[in-house]
């Protein structure tokens, strides 16, 4: 099987997914050279390990094989969003774009984009049927636990029995961070039995405006059971990260899947996850403390959603804060009855990337 990729390979989320299909397909032995979206960065994970060298050799030598083989006519997979620059580039005749949208609505701009690839393919139903109304067709395919980079771990991290929440993502008015941070020190805040890790640094701002948005999130008042953490430079340490705490929260308005909270409850931990958009295509009942949405709201917020922009209008999901809380509550109570989520375990065999990588080529092929 002979691919051509068009995508970032680096430590951010669409990277991070990227070198999950990379390695599918260095494991199959398929014919893939790459065109990597931005500088390529595999930091993340290198390690002594010979199998990571060996891989990270091959994905190197795509590379340099890209300006050399490929072709026009080549069938091409594309990772990325629905913008202007790299979104609307075609470097073949049968291209096909994989991309994650968070919101209910496209714009006429996102629309031509969509419609300018041979077939598109998403990773939530929920974005699915935003695009069919649009006159858009999509396949959906879910993505995958990366057992090469993830796994529960058998380690206590604390030495006290304090409960703790982790809280994930580039801090953003879409992902309700500064909601959820109000509301769980208002309810938890300064609670010994408590505490509240949060991996929110978002390195599309600067470190002054990071520091100043989660200061105003929480009225400038400082809370010892809340901390924050730098952004984790390898996949062994953030694995730790999720391995760390007790609850995970996934509160966010929109998400095309939520990597990070479906690795947490994958490797085993308890979590409050909101009912809608691309969260539903993993957490049930089962394996997640579920709350309803109460609405949508604006998803403007004048820094990556801009009022009047050609993309990314729409709304987001909200929910009610102490719906929330109570979720919270009964997630204590789902850890204080078996620190283990039974349930999340089997999202790793459930979700794989050779599933995801398969589906894939199946819609290449098609």
């Amino acid at each position: 099987m002979k691919v051509s990729f068009n995508t970032p390979i680096n430590r951010v989320s669409f990277g991070q997914v990227s070198i999950a299909l990379l390695r599918e397909a260095y494991a199959k032995q398929h014919d893939v050279i790459s065109l990597p979206i931005s500088q390529p960065d595999v930091s993340s994970i290198q390690s002594p390990n010979k199998d990571n060298a060996e891989f990270i050799k091959w994905v190197d030598q795509g590379v340099e094989r890209f300006g050399l083989e490929h072709t026009s006519s080549r069938p091409t997979f594309k990772l990325w969003h629905l913008e202007i620059v790299n979104g609307f580039n075609k470097i073949s005749d049968n291209q096909s774009l994989m991309t994650f949208h968070e919101l209910d609505s496209l714009t006429p701009l996102e629309v031509n984009i969509a419609k300018n690839n041979s077939k598109l393919i998403v990773t939530s139903k929920y974005t699915q049927e935003v695009f069919a109304s649009n006159g858009v067709d999509a396949h959906y395919v879910p993505l995958g636990f990366d057992k090469h980079s993830f796994n529960a771990v058998g380690k206590q991290y604390h030495t006290d029995n304090r409960i703790v929440f982790n809280l994930s993502g580039k801090f953003e008015f879409r992902k309700h961070h500064a909601k959820i941070l109000k509301a769980w020190a208002k309810k938890y805040g300064n609670d010994k039995r408590y505490a509240l890790q949060c991996a929110v640094f978002n390195p599309f701002l600067s470190d002054q405006v990071n520091n100043q948005t989660i200061s105003n999130a929480l009225d400038n008042e400082r809370y010892f059971n809340i901390s924050f953490l730098p952004l984790m430079q390898t996949n062994e340490t953030y694995n730790d990260y999720l391995n760390s705490c007790s609850i995970v929260i996934g509160m966010s308005g929109g998400e095309g899947w939520g990597l990070p909270e479906f690795q947490s409850v994958a490797v085993g931990k308890h979590a409050v996850i909101m009912d809608a958009h691309g969260y539903k295509g993993w957490a049930n009942r089962e394996n997640s403390v579920l709350v309803g949405s109460t609405g949508m709201v604006d998803c403007i917020d004048g820094i990556f959603f801009k009022k009047g922009d050609a993309q990314n209008q729409g709304k987001i999901f909200d929910f009610n804060e102490d719906d929330f809380i109570s979720g919270c509550e009964e997630a204590i109570k789902r850890y204080q009855a078996n620190p283990v989520n039974e349930s999340g375990l089997k999202l790793a065999d459930d979700f794989s990337y050779e599933k995801c990588y398969d589906n894939i080529l199946n819609i290449l092929n098609e």
